[in-house]
C-alpha cells in the first residue's frame, strides 16, 4: 500500500527534535521557526511535557467518555484559569476542524437558525461546514457546498452591519479568526471584532472566535481576540494546545446550555491528550511564555523592519507574516535549503513565522542572521538578472 499523495513534500526526513531545533536523518540541524503550523507551542520534547505524558501513559492511555475522568476536570479548571475564562465550559475533541464543526453545530442548536457569517481569507478546517466556511473553493467538495454560508469581506464593519440589517433573524453565528493564518497573517481590527459582538448581541447570534492558530498565547494574549476587549460566546482551540499531541476543544460561555447527546467524541479528552494539554498550560504559566512571545516579537519585528525589501510586517506576538515582493518568492526555499530554517508560507508571497513561544532572544538572533544571509543572496540574484 502507498500513502495517499496529497502533500507536496520537502526531501527531508526529521528524526530528532529539541526546543527550537530539529535534526534530519543525515544529522543536519535546522532552526524551526514554523512549529508544524503553530503546533509546537512550548518547544519540541520539552522535559516537563515528556515527563507528564510518559507518567500518564504508564497509568492509563485511554478510556471512553462514558466514565468520570478527573484529569478532564483538572484540565478544564487549569484552562479556565490560564485563559481568563474560568466561568466557561469545556468540550474536548481532536482537531481544529472538529472544534469549529462542533462550535458551529452548537450555535445552530442554540439559535435554531442555519446561516453562518464567515469572511474572505478565512480558514476554519477541512470538514463539512468548517470547510464550507473556509474561503478556498478548491478544497470544498460538492457535498460540502451549502447556501448556509454568508461570505463577507474581512474587517469590513459596514458590510457586516448591512448583512445583519437584512438577514439578522436567520444568522446563527459569526465565525472569525483573530489573526488569519492561512489568509496571510491578517489581523482583525478592534472595531471589527467589537462590531461582531454588538451585532450578535442585538440579533441573538453566537460569536465564534476561531483561536485554533492564533490562540493559546501565540499573540502574547491567551486569545488574540482579547486585544479588542470583547468576549466571544465560543472559542475554538487546537494546534498549540497539545504541543504535537492531537487535542482540541471549544470553550463555551455559561449561557449556552448542554444536553446529553448534544455533542460527542470517541477519542476527545482521553487521559493522554489531557496530560499533554495540562503540561502545555503548566509550562506556559511557569515559564511566562506569553510575556516571552511579546518580547521576542518586538525584537524580531524591530530588526526585520530594517530590510527594505519586506513590503509589510503583520501579526501579533509570535504569529508574524512577512509580505514579500513576488521577485523574492524563492526566499523561503533559500532559508530552508541553504540556511537550515523552517518557515511557513501563505499565498501569494507571505512568509509565516510561527515558532515555539519559548524561542529565546539568542535563537531569534540566529534566525535574523540566517534571514539576512538568505535575503542578500536573493537580492543579489535579482540585481544580476535585472542588470542593477
Amino acid at each position: 500500500m502507498k500513502l495517499f499523495d496529497v502533500y507536496p513534500l520537502q526531501d527531508i526526513t526529521i528524526d530528532k527534535a529539541r526546543g527550537a531545533w530539529v535534526w534530519d536523518t543525515a544529522g543536519r540541524k535546522y532552526l524551526d521557526m514554523y512549529g508544524g503550523h503553530a503546533v509546537i507551542s512550548i518547544g519540541h520534547t520539552h522535559p516537563h511535557y515528556v515527563k507528564r505524558v510518559t507518567a500518564q501513559l504508564k497509568k492509563i492511555g485511554f478510556y471512553s467518555n462514558s466514565v468520570h475522568m478527573p484529569i478532564q476536570e483538572e484540565l478544564a479548571e487549569k484552562l479556565g484559569k490560564v485563559s481568563g475564562k474560568p466561568d466557561f465550559q469545556l468540550f474536548l475533541c481532536n482537531s481544529g476542524a472538529e472544534a469549529n464543526e462542533n462550535a458551529l453545530k452548537l450555535a445552530s442548536f442554540a439559535t435554531d437558525r442555519k446561516k453562518v457569517v464567515a469572511f474572505t481569507g478565512a480558514f476554519h478546517g477541512r470538514t463539512s461546514l468548517a470547510v464550507a466556511a473556509t474561503d478556498n473553493a478548491k478544497i470544498v467538495a460538492p457535498v460540502n457546498e451549502t447556501d448556509h454560508i454568508i461570505r463577507l469581506p474581512f474587517n469590513d464593519t459596514e458590510a457586516l452591519k448591512q448583512c445583519f440589517s437584512k438577514q439578522g433573524k436567520e444568522i446563527a453565528a459569526v465565525i472569525t479568526e483573530g489573526i488569519q493564518g492561512v489568509g496571510g497573517i491578517q489581523v482583525a481590527t478592534d472595531k471589527f471584532l467589537q462590531q461582531i459582538r454588538k451585532l450578535c448581541d442585538t440579533h441573538g447570534a453566537v460569536f465564534i472566535a476561531d483561536s485554533v492558530q492564533c490562540g493559546y498565547g501565540r499573540s502574547g494574549r491567551f486569545f488574540s481576540h482579547d486585544f479588542s476587549g470583547v468576549r466571544a460566546d465560543i472559542y475554538s482551540v487546537a494546534k498549540g494546545m497539545g504541543n504535537g499531541f492531537p487535542v482540541a476543544g471549544i470553550l463555551v460561555a455559561p449561557h449556552l446550555k448542554p444536553w446529553h447527546g448534544m455533542l460527542g467524541t470517541t477519542f476527545g479528552g482521553n487521559p493522554l491528550a489531557c496530560a499533554a494539554a495540562l503540561a502545555v498550560l503548566e509550562v506556559l504559566e511557569n515559564e511566562n511564555l506569553m510575556e516571552n512571545a511579546t518580547a521576542i516579537s518586538k525584537y524580531l519585528t524591530d530588526e526585520l523592519s530594517q530590510f527594505s525589501g519586506i513590503r509589510e510586517i503583520r501579526g501579533q506576538g509570535l504569529m508574524i507574516g512577512l509580505d514579500m515582493p513576488a521577485e523574492m518568492g524563492s526566499l523561503r526555499q533559500e532559508l530552508l535549503s541553504k540556511q537550515g530554517v523552517f518557515t511557513g508560507e501563505a499565498k501569494p508571497n507571505v512568509i509565516r513565522l510561527l515558532p515555539s513561544l519559548a524561542l529565546t532572544r539568542q535563537e531569534a538572533g540566529v534566525f535574523l542572521k540566517k534571514f539576512g544571509a538568505a535575503y542578500q543572496t536573493i537580492h543579489k540574484s535579482i540585481l544580476t538578472q535585472t542588470g542593477g
